[in-house]
């Protein structure tokens, strides 16, 4: 009998040991507030607020998201990138950073980094693009107005407008941007495909206004336009 006692006693004893050293480890990894690692892969990292809303997403292009609208992901067959995604505090995006390059089988190249900031629930007011295309280089900054509406507006619509036929879509983008202005193209500065550097400046109908240019062969020129387009003054002067 005392055999028996002493079997069960070793029993719960080990029992109690291996639950106590079970829920001192679990505890620690629990309080753990800091992890150091040399090295980790990872495919997406998601990096979220304390009550969970999330505020930034580092991602692969597998795992790259669509648009988020107040913590809600709105999915986005056109996004094939790389990069990072920003929010804001209520979960809404506001820009981001994306990349991606490569050689195609006949050994053109295609390239591109976007870099964006985007206004309060509407699309980017301020980007920086770089990339090339074949043997053609470009480097963009681009300053744009956004209208005040929302841009979930404009999900709806491109969702209603792609499902029509292609004859009736150019029309009905028509009806959607006159019923929502606002949205306009206003700076653009940067190296053109065709090796050109140019500043244009816009009116806020997305008119060239100034045009400040340098050619590929070293020749610059300075323009001034109408609301027609119509060049009012030009440096040098034509002769």
């Amino acid at each position: 009998m005392r055999l028996i006692l002493d079997r069960r006693f070793l029993a719960v004893y080990s029992a109690v040991l291996t639950a106590t050293f079970a829920i001192t480890v679990f505890s620690g990894f629990a309080t753990s507030r800091k992890t150091t690692f040399d090295e980790i892969d990872v495919r997406r990292i998601n990096i979220v607020e304390p009550d969970g809303t999330l505020r930034l997403v580092i991602s692969d292009k597998a795992e790259f998201p669509g648009s988020f609208i107040n913590g809600k992901e709105i999915p986005r067959g056109d996004r094939q990138a790389t990069g990072m995604l920003f929010l804001n505090d209520e979960g809404t995006e506001m820009g981001g950073l994306i990349y991606g390059g490569l050689k195609d089988k006949s050994g053109t190249i295609q390239s591109n980094g976007h870099l964006s900031f985007d206004q309060y629930m509407q699309d980017q007011v301020f980007s920086i693009d770089a990339g090339q295309d074949g043997s053609k280089h470009y480097s963009l900054i681009s300053i744009a107005d956004r209208g005040d509406y929302p841009i979930t507006e404009a999900f709806e619509a491109s969702k209603r407008i792609e499902a029509l036929p292609p004859v009736q879509q150019q029309a009905e983008w028509k009806k959607f941007v006159d019923s929502h202005p606002g949205d306009a193209s206003r700076i653009v500065l940067g190296r053109a495909k065709d090796a050109s550097v140019v500043l244009k400046m816009r009116d806020r109908q997305s008119r060239d206004r100034l045009l400040i240019q340098v050619a590929a062969d070293g020749s610059p020129i300075i323009k001034l336009l109408n609301e027609e387009g119509k060049v009012v003054s030009q440096l040098p002067s034509v002769k």
